[in-house]
């Protein structure tokens, strides 16, 4: 990422920039020099070593015993501590790789913050306001918060009854609905090395989400994204074969930790929830036409649900570093009295695929990969979606056409009578 940034150096400041970063550029090029010079100044120095060790060798082939070795030692101590200094520079700037952040798309609103996001489109009838899906999960006996509290302690939940059904409902449809427009079904390992992660993310700003399995190189999945990157990692594809295109099935485990006080009512944010993830793998030149397709695909999945939405072009200062562009697809919840983030697309250009090593052959280039990921559905907000703006006055939720027949032809969760 490093020679891609230095062959863009003016176009990746303003970028930084744009991002509001305080990412340090000027040291990690610092160090890049320094590297340079010490890597010519070992070569310099082993090269040296050589031509004394052949004269020695010489002179002692000829009988002379009177061999000043004091420059050689010399020499093995400027090398050592040479190398040593090398060594310490090589993980300064390893570890200021993984955190440099991607290049900014120039269709990227710039802002500090989500009020600078830019709507591009909205879809639906969004204003209807009632109450919220914990009163009628509550009123249903479909989510019990309090138990779990006793059992997991803060943002777990047990789902009950219907509702457990309805999330297998919207598992099965989503998968299906993926295979349908020619993705691949995988389901991933729930557990990852950090390699992978550092491979997928800046790990030092994403590491308070992580769940670590102790005494081991393991860390709980956060999003089959991850994983779905991990599938190729350190492979050569064939050209033929691209695009790649997946959609994964996996819980997701997130610490939250940095959501104190946000969303702690109910099941929006939470600790473990499932996710039906797309993924997909692209020749360079094509990325920006499969970042288009993974939100129309999930646009028209929740245009067949039938809750209204607004997608907007996330400012720069919201991105992650993976991202160069994202979008979100914001679901309007009544009970909320507002739009709220159901889905993330982002399109990572060859920021993942250079730290992964994932490449394509081209004639007799070796080229990276751009990666997308895209949410198709999280199910655990697509169900608080479903029952705030499904909610019937007389008490029940309709169930979403598409999902009638993954319910046995079940058209409403009814009260429960007691």
């Amino acid at each position: 990422m490093l020679r891609i940034i230095k062959d863009r150096l003016e176009e990746y400041r303003e970028s930084l920039k744009k991002r509001h970063s305080d990412f340090p550029l000027d040291r990690l090029l610092e160090l890049d020099e320094k590297r340079r010079k010490l890597i010519s100044e070992i070569n310099n120095l082993r090269h040296e070593k050589n031509l004394i060790e052949e004269d020695v060798a010489k002179k002692m082939k000829a009988g002379n015993k009177e061999i000043d070795r004091d420059r050689l030692k010399e020499l093995d101590k400027k090398i050592k501590n040479a190398e040593k200094e090398l060594s310490e520079i090589e993980d300064e700037i390893n570890q200021l790789q993984l955190r440099m952040p991607n290049f900014v798309d120039p269709s990227v609103p710039e802002g500090t913050d989500e009020s600078y996001n830019q709507v591009v489109r909205t879809w639906g009838e969004a204003g209807k306001v009632g109450p919220d899906h914990i009163e009628i999960g509550t009123k249903l006996d479909l989510i019990d918060v309090e138990r779990a509290a006793k059992t997991s302690g803060a943002r777990f939940y047990y789902l009950k009854r219907d509702l457990t059904r309805l999330n297998y409902a919207l598992i099965s449809y989503g998968l299906d609905f993926g295979i349908k427009r020619g993705y691949t079904l995988l389901q991933p390992p729930y557990m990852l090395r950090r390699t992978i992660l550092e491979s997928a993310v800046d790990i030092s700003a994403f590491e308070e989400a992580i769940y670590k399995i102790e005494n081991e190189d393991l860390y709980l999945l956060t999003t089959a994204e991850h994983a779905i990157l991990g599938y190729h990692y350190d492979e050569i594809l064939d050209e033929k074969s691209l695009p790649l295109k997946y959609i994964g099935i996996s819980p997701c485990f997130r610490k939250e930790a940095g959501a104190h006080g946000r969303d702690t009512k109910g099941i929006f944010r939470v600790h473990v929830f499932e996710k039906v993830e797309q993924f997909i793998y692209s020749k360079p030149e094509d990325s920006w036409k499969y970042h288009e397709e993974l939100i129309k695909n999930a646009e028209e999945f929740f245009q067949s649900l039938g809750i209204p939405y607004r997608v907007v072009n996330v400012c720069s200062g919201e991105l992650g570093a993976p991202a160069a562009k994202k979008y979100d697809l914001e679901v309007w919840l009544p009970g909320q009295n507002k739009y709220r983030e159901a889905v993330s697309c982002s399109n990572t250009l060859e920021w993942q695929a250079v730290r992964a090593k994932i490449r394509y052959k081209k004639g007799n280039e070796t080229l990276y990969v751009h990666t997308l990921n895209s949410t198709l559905v999280a199910t655990e907000r697509a169900l608080i979606a479903i029952m705030e703006n499904n909610y019937l006055p007389d008490g029940r939720i309709q169930i979403p056409k598409p999902l009638v027949n993954y319910m046995n032809g079940q058209e409403y969760i009814e009260p429960q009578k007691f």
